[in-house]
């Protein structure tokens, strides 16, 4: 997914029958920080790691995810309204490197759904598939790779319905992940989305 032109530029978009549309676009540094650090500092982001972080802090996590050649970032957006982030990454080079046998088209992926006051009923799973959707609307992605806390059950639940199978816990510097893998065979089956990702 290419991240050159403004933040005004769509990048993907998704309808989906129950929650209307879900967009994503760039992730600019400066302009989106402070709806960032909103988002990663709240206690439902717990998970997420950057819950001590300043708002200068955050700007330059971001400014190092856009100057990475193998890290992507994208704000994600429901109604036209930013309502979570995206990231991509190549597991071969980052995250995960010498802890699983990479393959050519996998795709690394982190997603945070922020917060709200009036939850919508179905949003994070909305939101999980158009993040996967989006990755496999790039014809290279054969692959989802995802690594999450093993404690966080509730991410292991949306993933599994979206067509993740467990593979192993590894041992990170920063917590111990469940290894998951996503095929967009699997994917497909999971969602019933096959029109939407044939290439």
């Amino acid at each position: 997914m290419s991240t050159t032109g403004s933040t005004a530029e769509i990048l993907y978009t998704r309808n989906d029958a129950a929650l209307g549309t879900f967009a994503i676009r760039p992730l600019d540094p400066f302009a989106d920080a402070e709806l960032l650090h909103g988002w990663v500092t709240h206690p439902k982001a717990s998970f997420w790691m950057m819950q001590d972080a300043s708002l200068p802090d955050v700007e330059r996590e971001y400014m190092r995810i856009a100057a990475h050649e193998h890290h992507q970032a994208f704000i994600g957006l429901h109604e036209g309204r930013p309502a979570f982030l995206m990231e991509t990454y190549d597991p071969a080079r980052l995250e995960l490197v010498g802890l699983y046998d990479a393959q050519p088209g996998d795709v690394g992926m982190h997603f945070l759904v922020a917060p709200s006051d009036r939850p919508l009923h179905g949003f994070t799973r909305a939101v999980i598939t158009t993040v996967m959707a989006a990755v496999f609307a790039d014809p290279e992605a054969k692959r989802v790779v995802v690594e999450p806390d093993v404690r966080n059950t509730a991410v292991h639940a949306l993933n599994e319905a979206v067509g993740f199978v467990p593979d192993r816990p590894v041992q990170k510097p920063e917590k111990e992940a469940l290894l998951s893998f996503c095929t967009r065979e699997q994917f497909a089956a999971a969602t019933g989305l096959t029109k939407e990702l044939s290439i």
